[in-house]
């Protein structure tokens, strides 16, 4: 509902203003103050991570972002129901890497053996991730997501950077992620966990 000031300004100028609904942001606990009972039963459209009380919206993907993402879930999924290995999903899907941390990957895959780690309203940390970065986040995917995904104890992540053109794949090792490969245009990207499986990184980049 527009307020008496905005409803003045029209008047007088012929030009509609607007602020936000104050009111339905008060119905929504204070940042710092978010269960995660509140945060699992919070339903949006945009992509929402939960960090110890804060939900942190995720800026809205690119194009680019969107066309890539596919690319990577089929390649993966393709190889993974031939081998019969586990399941493949993609965001929205909520990750629970420790309890009062979630996270919302671009691309994750479960093995089978560790089925009991999916749930209906998140899954907690899976066997791989992958993450196209975006410009606007480029310090979350390459350092924060980083040190998280290893923390959670996830044995791969792959960091795909279109405006870079590489695909970067890191081992656990321990406590900390190892480079396995840093794969540019013109070659294939091998996975450490998943013997056999490669994707064209030109082919992923260039959808």
């Amino acid at each position: 509902m527009a307020s008496r000031a905005d409803v003045d300004i029209a008047a007088e100028t012929g030009v509609e203003t607007f602020e936000p609904t104050w009111e339905i942001a008060h119905l929504l606990p204070a940042q710092g103050t978010w269960s995660e009972e509140e945060y699992l039963a919070w339903n949006t459209n945009r992509l929402v991570e939960f960090s110890h009380g804060r939900v942190e919206v995720l800026p809205m993907p690119t194009q680019s972002h969107q066309l890539i993402v596919p690319g990577l879930y089929r390649a993966l999924q393709a190889f993974v129901e031939a081998c019969r290995l586990g399941m493949v999903l993609v965001a929205p899907l909520r990750v629970r890497l420790w309890p009062g941390k979630y996270r919302e990957p671009d691309v994750v895959f479960m093995l089978a053996e560790h089925d009991s780690r999916r749930h209906e309203q998140f899954w907690e940390a899976p066997d791989l991730v992958m993450e196209v970065v975006s410009e606007e986040n480029r310090y979350l995917d390459l350092e924060v997501k980083r040190r998280e995904y290893a923390q959670a104890g996830i044995p791969e992540y792959w960091i795909v950077d279109p405006v870079q053109g590489r695909i970067t794949i890191l081992r656990l090792e321990g406590t900390r992620y190892t480079i396995h490969g840093e794969f540019e245009r013109g070659t294939r990207a091998t996975s450490a966990l998943l013997a056999g499986f490669a994707v064209d990184v030109m082919a992923v980049l260039t959808p």
